[in-house]
């Protein structure tokens, strides 16, 4: 018969082996929609919050058929209603929560990488240092077998294809009928509106103005022009 000390001891190492690293910034969600294939609308408490996945970056849905294929697969693996728990790294720009998603302790983030439905951002990837291993090898795992988007015999990375995009959108002078799909924040050029986050070096603009409340950050030094060197 096990002593109480036994089967505390047994309990404390049984936790250990399946619970979730204990952070501070875990809470539990629920799915109510998925957007994207690495972003989702959750609720928390009395809240409904905007939820991109961490060090992930999924296929863009003009990349066809990735994006879609990427999307469809997110929304089986997180159906509405689906209770989730979050391990959140920060607030982006958008204001919108980055974290890993959890269902129980299996991760989304690392599942949708292994099945080649998304590839590891590595510019981010420092904000996953319990998930990086398996994020970097579930990638290399996906590329050998050439499953999803790596099945493609030469794949444009998503933040390349943003990239492109952008810069076919703001080579021209914005023309009238543009207006409506332009950013009012950057009024001489056309930064599409709800763009992904964007860096100076993702345009080829430079010297143009700005007006708050600038989401992309291009305006540094608060001076009204952006993208100055």
């Amino acid at each position: 018969m096990f002593s109480n000390f036994s089967f505390v001891a047994i309990s404390i190492l049984f936790l250990a082996q399946t619970a979730l690293p204990v952070v501070a910034n875990n809470l539990t969600a629920t799915v109510v929609s998925v957007g994207d294939g690495d972003t989702i609308r959750v609720r928390t408490g009395n809240k409904t919050v905007t939820v991109r996945l961490a060090c992930i970056d999924a296929p863009e849905i003009k990349q066809s058929p990735w994006g879609a294929q990427s999307t469809l697969r997110l929304k089986q693996l997180l159906p509405v209603g689906q209770t989730i728990t979050l391990r959140s790294t920060e607030t982006d720009k958008y204001k919108r929560l980055v974290a890993e998603v959890f269902v129980g302790n299996r991760s989304i983030n690392v599942n949708m990488v292994q099945e080649g439905q998304a590839v590891v951002y590595r510019q981010y990837l420092k904000g996953c240092p319990e998930s990086k291993n398996s994020l970097l090898q579930g990638e290399n795992t996906a590329k050998q077998q050439r499953l999803a988007f790596w099945s493609q015999a030469n794949p444009v990375m998503p933040w390349d294809f943003r990239h492109r995009a952008t810069q076919k959108t703001t080579s021209q002078p914005i023309q009238p009928q543009q207006q409506n799909n332009c950013d009012p924040s950057y009024p001489d050029i056309c930064i599409p509106k709800n763009s992904s986050d964007l860096n100076c070096r993702d345009i080829t603009q430079r010297r143009f103005k700005v007006l708050p409340p600038d989401p992309h950050g291009f305006d540094r030094d608060g001076d009204g022009i952006g993208c100055e060197r």
